[in-house]
């Protein structure tokens, strides 16, 4: 059985029970306010700084080198079918924790000035938003972890809906709805099929209780490679619905481009689809991992490839960061399926580093909105005069995104690659030319959009009229901050990323062991 430390002995509060629930009852007191603009988007600030100064303590506090879930809280929930509240985190979560809690910062002091109708439900929705991630990031129990992962639909549609740009936003909330809801019926039989699978072996060796939906329980009795397999696809429809991996992407592009640069952020920023992958599916179903690791590798290779050229065809930002993020989705999904301490490690990493790069280039293109230019950047050219520090940290982070070497997306990439090569030559080869794609995707565009020479001189806004583009403002000082916290993130991990693998090691170390045939019907150590 996993090791356990329990937050009573480790921090001395349940500090996990409190960055849940934290959010919730911000959004509360969010909703008692009178209607004053400033007290409410305040409000939403503190609530959101606290957050993370609280994960600041958690992950000082956090011990490196084991394996062992930490800050642990268990209590009944409903006993009868072997439900519990179970929270803990890893080296697995614990980064997740921490990226969670700065990107909900970064979006309150994004939204600060923004012209937003009904703002009390705009920053209740945010709030809500941020607690039900975290619910599903600490959460061990299956079933714990299904009813925050159902939860977050809920903010996710309003924002979507109501604060969403465009003529499709109604449709682009309702198709991210319908393929999430979908997936997630579909990974509720697999959680079920666990519970039964349990039942069984507890019936026939004398284990009490007979049901149980614990994560950590679960890993300790075997089942045959038939029933992982099923449960392994009924998951995967589940995970690969949110993530979202190719062919179960259709919805990304339409939502992203139409919804919040706030939803964009939630939604291309943290990968909780891959997240599950790697948190449930690869440790629970470790025989099933092993004969799917071809052609889950072929899947990754082709949604690398077909979301680079994809991009390649964009003029729309939006839409280009959609596809993109679809190609390194591929590349996480590439090195989580190798099942090597290297891809594993360069997956995990990679899901970390998306969350300050793809959400960096979505801030960028929200700073530009807010500016009253279209996503069309390509009309204008020449943008960098006008703005040369929003030009400078837009090239930093999209040269970021594509794994240029001193960032953080170099270290993932090359971890990536590495364990490809190890499977297999051919993956590794189609993975470099999907960074070479990569590469030329962001480039491109960005020639195009800041170097070239000026194309349209006048922009033309419903809200704010006409104007020269040789007017627009640089980045102002709240946009610094939001900037220099992703960029610092950035070159940290490319330049000295030990920290965050002495976090992640022992975890990551684990899931091989898990998966090693050797090992594959043994509970992790």
């Amino acid at each position: 059985m996993l090791e356990e430390i329990f937050a009573a002995t480790q921090i001395g509060f349940p500090v996990l029970s409190v960055l849940v629930f934290l959010p919730l009852i911000g959004a509360m007191l969010v909703w008692m306010l009178k209607s004053d603009e400033f007290l409410i988007r305040i409000t939403g600030i503190a609530i959101t700084g606290i957050e993370l100064l609280l994960t600041v303590w958690l992950l000082v506090t956090f011990k490196s080198h084991t394996a062992a879930m930490q800050f642990v809280e268990q209590a009944d929930w409903i006993p009868a079918i072997g439900i519990s509240y179970h929270i803990g985190i890893d080296g697995i979560s614990v980064l997740f924790v921490g990226v969670t809690a700065l990107l909900s910062l970064l979006t309150m002091l994004f939204s600060w000035d923004l012209a937003i109708e009904k703002v009390k439900g705009y920053v209740m929705a945010l709030l809500a938003l941020q607690a039900t991630i975290m619910g599903i990031l600490v959460s061990l129990d299956l079933v714990l972890f299904f009813v925050f992962w159902e939860l977050m639909l809920i903010p996710s549609y309003f924002l979507i809906k109501l604060w969403g740009t465009g003529k499709l936003k109604e449709h682009a909330a309702l198709q991210y709805v319908l393929y999430t809801l979908t997936g997630s019926m579909l990974m509720l039989v697999g959680i079920i099929i666990l519970d039964l699978n349990y039942q069984e072996v507890a019936l026939a060796q004398g284990i009490q209780p007979t049901h149980s939906f614990d994560f950590l329980a679960l890993l300790t009795v075997p089942m045959s490679e038939g029933k992982q397999l099923l449960v392994f696809l009924l998951l995967f429809f589940g995970f690969a619905s949110k993530a979202p991996i190719f062919p179960l992407h259709t919805w990304l592009a339409n939502t992203l481009a139409s919804g919040p640069i706030a939803i964009s952020v939630a939604l291309a920023g943290i990968k909780l689809g891959t997240y599950g992958f790697l948190r449930f599916s690869i440790p629970l179903l470790p025989d099933a991992s092993r004969a799917l690791l071809i052609p889950l590798s072929i899947l990754a290779l082709v949604g690398i490839i077909y979301g680079a050229f994809v991009a390649l065809a964009q003029s729309d930002l939006r839409r280009l960061l959609a596809f993109s993020s679809i190609s390194h989705l591929g590349f996480v999904l590439l090195g989580l399926f190798t099942l090597n301490f290297h891809g594993l490690q360069g997956g995990l990493l990679q899901m970390i580093n998306l969350a300050f790069t793809t959400t960096g280039l979505f801030f960028i293109a929200g700073f530009l909105y807010s500016r009253g230019l279209q996503d069309d950047l390509t009309r204008y050219g020449g943008l960098v005069t006008p703005m040369p520090a929003l030009a400078g940290f837009f090239l930093v982070i999209g040269l970021a995104s594509v794994g240029f070497p001193g960032t953080n997306g170099f270290v993932g990439e090359f971890l990536i690659l590495l364990g490809a090569f190890k499977v297999h030559w051919a993956f590794g080869a189609i993975g470099v030319l999907g960074v070479i794609l990569g590469l030329a995707y962001i480039m491109w565009y960005y020639e195009r959009a800041m170097l070239a020479p000026p194309q349209e001189t006048v922009i033309k806004n419903d809200l704010k009229g006409e104007r020269p583009v040789s007017t627009l403002r640089d980045l102002n000082p709240r946009e610094w901050v939001i900037a220099l916290s992703l960029t610092i993130m950035i070159f940290w991990i490319g330049l000295y990323p030990a920290p965050f693998f002495e976090m992640m090691d022992a975890s990551v170390q684990a899931v091989v062991d898990r998966v090693s045939p050797s090992t594959r019907f043994v509970a992790l150590p």
